[in-house]
């Protein structure tokens, strides 16, 4: 599946108040730092627990839809964010700058 793909068949699921104002951004952003947290709660599960692959896959399941959502609230391509990201992790592989923090490295 393209990241298009995703995108277009995740807004169609969509019904939250506020879409396409200020407001559908902020929701579309809490819910992505909820879904977050969830991962990171199973996450912390998974050191106790034990791995199970199908929660793990479900949670992230629920970020991307988020990722798609804030995605399409701010007139963004995930294809393009997802590509403008590789090329940012390239030219700091290339640099030898991939560690350490801030930005712009």
């Amino acid at each position: 599946m393209h990241f298009r793909d995703y995108q277009d068949t995740a807004q169609e699921t969509a019904i939250y108040p506020g879409r396409y104002a200020e407001t559908g951004l902020y929701y579309a952003v809490l819910g992505l730092v909820g879904e977050a947290g969830e991962l990171a709660n199973k996450t912390k599960k998974v050191i106790r627990d034990g791995n199970d692959p199908n929660v793990t896959a479900a949670e992230l399941g629920d970020v991307l839809w988020y990722v798609a959502m804030v995605a399409e609230e701010s007139d963004l391509s995930l294809e393009d964010v997802a590509q403008a990201n590789l090329d940012k992790l390239s030219d700091r592989q290339k640099r030898n700058m991939l560690g350490g923090s801030g930005d712009y490295r």
